[in-house]
């Protein structure tokens, strides 16, 4: 993903401790690599998660890189959606709301 399509605080975080990204994106990418689940699966299952925690930086990467990985609108809402029970309708709005964020300017 471009760097320019990152927040401005977040490249500055980066920036700052490089070696601390670089470590976790690898770790990231060895755990998706470690079991069964496609891409876009576990970028669902981290969204997921991400609005359980109610990190609107971490919904607006997930429901990117689930796009990238070939996720519908749909199946993002979806993932979203099925939370409800579990977290509550006010936080699966607000979550829903990150994700729009993301998916009205996605460009294919």
């Amino acid at each position: 993903m471009p760097d320019e399509n990152l927040p401005e605080q977040f490249l500055a975080i980066k920036e700052k401790y490089g070696k601390f990204f670089h470590a976790v994106e690898e770790l990231g990418k060895v755990i998706r690599q470690e079991g069964p689940l496609d891409e876009k699966t576990t970028h669902l299952i981290q969204l997921a998660a991400a609005a359980t925690v109610h990190s609107e930086g971490a919904v607006h990467s997930h429901v990117r890189r689930a796009l990238k990985a070939g996720a519908k609108p749909d199946e993002i809402y979806h993932a979203i959606l099925l939370l409800t029970s579990t977290i509550g309708f006010p936080t699966v709005v607000a979550a829903l709301s990150w994700a729009e964020d993301i998916i009205k300017n996605w460009k294919k």
